[in-house]
């Protein structure tokens, strides 16, 4: 009897957490919009009557940014996980606030692109640059909301890193996480492609 009570216990703590597994699978078809949307670009790329520009260097920038926030957030979380309140505090906060300076970067990119004559009704190489890189900034405004509800409760619970607790940041960190390598792929496409 006390085999099958073991195993069951095995097994329940085996299973993902359903949040997890929700989240994994918006990450597989976030995945696919962007995987057309940069195959679409290669089709039409192919096509001709592609105007190639130089990628102004606040995109630089911003992913210097973008990868320094998920270093932090990472921090912070091992912090939250290890009982350290002051730096899962602070390193959250500065998460934060690098995610808007990555979304500031990338308005600015867009205002020195379009300043250069590069706008979304000239050429298609325009168009697909800023649709890629707005709908991926979508998806950075997803998650700088999540760090936010994380930062609220950071502050306004009691801090004790509970099982509830520790899978709630997870969820932020994976998520996080995920956009980031999300745009060293997108980056990394529209500037080799």
């Amino acid at each position: 009897m006390a085999d099958i009570a073991l195993n069951n216990t095995n097994q329940s703590t085996r299973r993902i957490h359903p949040q997890v597994f929700a989240l994994w699978v918006s990450f597989g078809s976030i995945l696919m919009m962007f995987i057309a949307l940069t195959s679409a670009y290669i089709v039409k790329q192919a096509a001709g009557n592609w105007l190639e520009f130089l990628i102004p260097v606040e995109f630089y920038f911003s992913t210097g940014i973008i990868l320094l926030s998920s270093l932090t957030l990472h921090v912070s979380y091992s912090s939250f996980k290890n009982g350290n309140e002051a730096p899962y505090k602070l390193l959250l906060i500065l998460s934060l606030i690098l995610g808007s300076i990555f979304l500031v970067m990338q308005f600015r990119g867009w205002f020195t692109l379009f300043e250069g004559g590069i706008d979304l009704k000239g050429n298609p190489s325009g168009s697909f640059f800023y649709l890629i890189t707005i709908l991926h900034a979508a998806h950075i405004v997803g998650g700088i909301g999540a760090m936010i509800v994380a930062v609220l409760h950071a502050f306004t619970l009691k801090f004790k890193p509970t099982e509830r607790r520790r899978i709630r940041f997870s969820l932020v960190l994976q998520y996080w996480h995920f956009v980031d390598i999300l745009w060293i792929f997108l980056f990394a496409f529209l500037l080799f492609i």
